[in-house]
Order: C-alpha cells, then structure tokens, then sequence
C-alpha cells in the first residue's frame, strides 16, 4: 500500500519553521514505519464492548476486517500529524 499524504497551509508553514534535527527525526520515523521488514507486534487493549462491537458490525458492514481498519485509522492519523 503506498501512502499520500496531503498537507494544509497551517501544516506547511509549521514545517517551514521546524528545525533540522526535528526533521530528520520525521524522516526517520516514516522510514521505519514503511520499512518492508517492519514486523507486527501483537498487543493488548481495552476497549468498551459496546464500541468495538459497533465498529467491527461496521467493518463488516463495509467488508473490512477490523484489525486492518485499526491499523489503516492509526497510519492516517500519523500522516496528518
């Protein structure tokens, strides 16, 4: 899967002012989360039943596993940091 990110005004004028060390630090975070050898870490989590319940009738309602949804909702909420 590749990833696109688009980026608003607010976002880019603060990229402007970031400093050389912060970027680097971006870069390579993003490297390692795209990284072919990244491998999955298997984790635990709380979740109200009532809220996971409604999200996976959702997924399937829409024909997507619920993890995938998970990973996919955590990969656009890092990009548009």
């Amino acid at each position: 899967m590749k990833l696109v990110q688009y980026f608003d005004d607010k976002y880019l004028e603060r990229c402007r002012n970031a400093k050389p060390e912060a970027i680097l630090e971006y870069l390579e975070s993003f490297r390692l989360m795209n990284s072919p050898s990244a491998r999955s870490k298997l984790i635990s989590i709380k979740i109200p039943e009532s809220l996971l319940t409604s999200f996976r009738r959702k997924c399937e309602l829409e024909n997507v596993k619920y993890q995938t949804q998970i990973k996919r909702l955590m990969e656009q909420w890092l990009g548009s940091k």
